[in-house]
Order: structure tokens, then C-alpha cells, then sequence
């Protein structure tokens, strides 16, 4: 069932422009005869003109709404400079109300135009269904504009000119949450790294579990990538890197690693690399985001360490690559554990505990309960450290100086990182990310 109907006058051809009134009367009419109890949402996206005031373009549009007392509580008119700004509105009023199915009725010509923008304003969360806006004038239909044949796309100019006013718009949006924020080791020298663990403030998304810096995006989530894009633009201003040679790993939770410069796996949740200008960076929401760093042979890694990829051995893997690859010596690589869910909070069925038990007992509270507390920091240190890596190489919650903490328990600080744990299946993430000075 239509959750939303969506009616856009936002770009009427000029032989319509005065016929608005009329157009969305009977557009109107029709949603309200054919609306279940209750009536679906409905929003109106028109163009705001340079200079007009937007009350003044409302009221000419009140003649038409005045008659439609079931719908009056659920429309609104959305008044913008550009489709992005009206959309991204209208997007904003979705979310607030959880809505997900949206039919958008629009014109002929606009319909391959909307697509483009719905492709990259939206996720596949929401289902939309179009229609043609019924356009009559003397009794007489109105031929809009010859439809553009099936499979036929836009221009390429056409589709680039839209991403550019997204990205103007979004770039123009306030940030949320407060400034941007970045968390940093003493342990990682900065005269040859930049590295860093992004919070959750100083971004653009404004779902409550995703505001405001998330920075990863997916099909099951209401953040589309080009928001995710700005949060990361933003970072790397703040930060000092440069966006267009940034990589992430490709999480599958097991230990595979990439070498930058090689074949890239499908998938993987360490990365390393020793070239200069290259940020790589781990995602963590719970799971640990953890920084590698060798100052002698200048090369740096990441790696994403979850419960299941701290038991497979993620983060000696990507010890163990930095080593095979630029013939790091075990003993000088530094190894930061970024923010990530704590013994304090942590959870896992009785059977896993097992597993981290066999690490160590200590890994472990409340064995023998059906969901034990678990340390993954703990499992990860006590691993290292039987590879090789030395006890005061490591920076994790045991550190003695709690103003040099960054391994702050995700799910105790709400207002300050995102957390799966806690926010549930809609969440947002958090990065560590390090890279070699130029």
C-alpha cells in the first residue's frame, strides 16, 4: 500500500505554468477518491523563484488545497531553489515518518530526470512507483512531451549536471551534531602518519541512529552514498587527506587482507599499504577499528576486528602482511585499538564465549550464564602479543592516562559514537583511517 505520494510541479512546461492551481486540484481529487482510510502523505514540489517569498508562492497554491479537509492534516507543499534541495525535503519528511513506498506523479518529461535523482538521494529501502500527471486543459488532453523509449537513457552531461547540484546542495547543508571530531594515539608519531577515529558528530545525516558523521552506506539503510560521500569530504578536510585516494575494506568478518597495489579480494577486513598519500581506513560500529603503523619501514595497515574476525586472527594477519610485504620487523609495528564495544557491555551466546574462554579465561564474565560478556580488546592484545607484537606497542582501554584513551566503549557513549549494539539494524559507523605523510 502507498505509504506517500509525491506530486511534482516542480518544472511544468511554461504552456502549464499558469494552470498549477487546476492541475494540483485535480490531482488531488483523484488521490483523495482512491486513498484508503487512512490517506497517504502527501507532498508538493514546487519551484521556488529567485527572490519570490516562499508564504507568497504558498498562498497562490491555498485555492487548491482549501477543499481537501481529509488530506489537509497530511500535505504539504515543499517550496526549493532546486530539485535536490525539494527532494532531499521531501526525503526529510519520509524518514521523520518511517516511510518507505512513495508514488510520484509528475510529467512525462521529468519522469527519466527523477529517476536520476531518486537513484542517488535514496536507497534500496524505499520503493517508488510512478504515474503521469493527468494534464487537461478545455476538455482536451495536453501532449507534455514525446516519452523517451524504453532502456533509452539521459545524456551523460544531463546525469552529471544532477550529481553536481546534489553535491552543491549537500555541500551547502550545516553540520550536525556539533563540530567535527577526531580522535588521536600518542603512539602513532605524526611526523610520518596522519591517522585518526572519526565520532559521530560534525556530518550531514540527520536520522537519529545515523547522525550526523555516518560514514558507510548500504541497501538496508536510509543514508544513500552521496551523504556518506560529503560526511567523508568533510572528514578529510579536517583530517588533511585527500578523498579521491581513500580506501575502505570490504567487510566479510573473516581475516583476508588487501595490499594495496595488488589484486584487490572481493572482500576483506585488513588493508595495508606503504604508499605515500593513500588513506586506508577500517569501519567499526562495535567491532574494533585498529590502526597499524611502522615507523621504520614506513608502511601502515587497518583492520576491521570483530568478534568473529578477532577469533580467525584478522589483526596478526595484517601484522603478518605489512611483514611478508614490506619486510617490516614485527617488533617496531605499533598497533592502536580504535573505539569499539566493551567487556562492559558485550555480549555473545554461551558457545562463542567458548572460543574466547580458550584464549583466555579473563576474556570472559559470567561463563557459565547463557550470554557471557566478552572482551574482545582483551582477545585481540593477548593474539598480538603472541605474534610478536611487543605489550607497549599496543594502545588499548589499559592505558594508565585516561586522557590518552581513544578505546572508548561505543555502546556507554551515545552522543558521541554510533553503535549496533545498541541503536539496532539502522546504525551508523565509525572509521579509523591512517596514511604515510608525503
Amino acid at each position: 500500500m502507498v505509504e506517500a505520494v509525491l506530486i511534482d510541479l516542480f518544472s511544468l512546461p511554461a504552456n502549464l505554468q499558469n494552470n498549477t492551481q487546476g492541475l494540483l486540484h485535480n490531482t488531488l481529487e483523484t488521490i483523495e477518491k482512491c486513498s484508503s482510510i487512512p490517506a497517504p502523505f502527501v507532498y508538493v514540489m514546487c519551484c521556488q523563484r529567485q527572490g519570490s517569498e516562499r508564504s507568497g508562492e504558498q498562498e497562490s497554491l491555498l485555492p487548491a488545497l482549501r477543499d481537501f479537509q481529509r488530506l489537509k492534516k497530511r500535505l504539504e507543499v515543499v517550496h526549493s531553489l532546486t530539485t535536490a534541495a525539494a527532494l532531499y525535503t521531501v526525503k526529510q519528511r519520509l524518514d521523520e515518518k518511517d516511510l518507505s513506498i512513495i508514488k510520484v506523479i509528475l510529467p512525462t518529461l521529468r519522469k527519466d530526470l527523477m529517476k536520476v535523482y531518486i537513484d542517488h538521494l535514496f536507497t534500496a529501502v524505499y520503493q517508488f512507483e510512478f504515474e503521469d500527471l493527468q494534464v487537461a486543459s478545455d476538455g482536451e488532453n495536453l501532449q507534455i512531451a514525446e516519452p523517451r523509449s524504453e532502456g533509452q537513457t539521459l545524456p551523460t552531461q544531463d546525469v552529471a549536471l544532477i550529481r553536481s547540484e546534489i553535491q552543491m546542495y549537500l555541500e551547502s547543508l550545516p553540520s550536525l551534531k556539533g563540530e567535527l571530531t577526531i580522535l588521536k594515539s600518542s603512539l602513532i608519531p605524526d611526523d610520518t602518519f596522519l591517522h585518526g577515529f572519526t565520532t559521530r558528530t560534525g556530518g550531514i545525516s540527520y536520522i537519529p541512529t545515523l547522525s550526523s558523521c555516518n560514514l558507510f552506506s548500504s541497501s538496508k539503510r536510509r543514508d544513500p552514498q552521496v551523504v556518506v560521500k560529503e560526511n567523508l569530504r568533510r572528514l578529510a578536510n579536517a583530517a588533511g587527506f585527500n578523498p579521491e585516494t581513500f580506501h575502505r575494506v570490504k567487510i566479510d568478518h573473516a581475516n583476508a587482507v588487501c595490499i594495496m597495489g595488488k589484486t584487490e579480494p572481493d572482500s576483506y577486513d585488513g588493508i595495508v599499504t606503504n604508499q605515500k598519500g593513500v588513506t586506508i581506513a577500517a569501519p567499526g560500529a562495535d567491532c574494533i577499528p585498529v590502526l597499524f603503523a611502522d615507523p621504520v619501514r614506513k608502511a601502515c595497515g587497518a583492520a576491521h576486528s570483530g568478534w568473529k574476525g578477532t577469533l580467525l586472527g584478522v589483526s596478526m594477519a595484517t601484522v603478518n602482511a605489512m611483514v611478508s610485504e614490506y619486510g617490516c620487523n614485527v617488533k617496531d609495528i605499533l598497533v592502536v585499538l580504535g573505539p569499539s564495544v566493551g567487556p562492559c557491555c558485550y555480549k555473545l551466546p554461551h558457545e562463542s564465549a567458548k572460543e574466547f574462554h580458550r584464549i583466555d579465561p579473563k576474556c570472559v564474565r559470567l561463563f557459565d550464564s547463557a550470554s557471557p560478556y566478552i572482551d574482545i580488546r582483551r582477545a585481540t592484545r593477548i593474539l598480538l602479543e603472541s605474534g610478536g607484537i611487543l605489550p607497549e606497542n599496543i594502545q588499548d582501554d589499559s592505558v594508565t592516562d585516561q586522557n590518552q584513551n581513544v578505546t572508548f566503549c561505543t555502546a556507554c557513549h551515545p552522543d558521541k559514537f554510533y553503535s549496533h549494539f545498541r541503536d539496532g539494524s539502522n546504525f551508523g559507523t565509525q572509521i579509523g583511517f591512517i596514511s604515510i605523510k608525503d
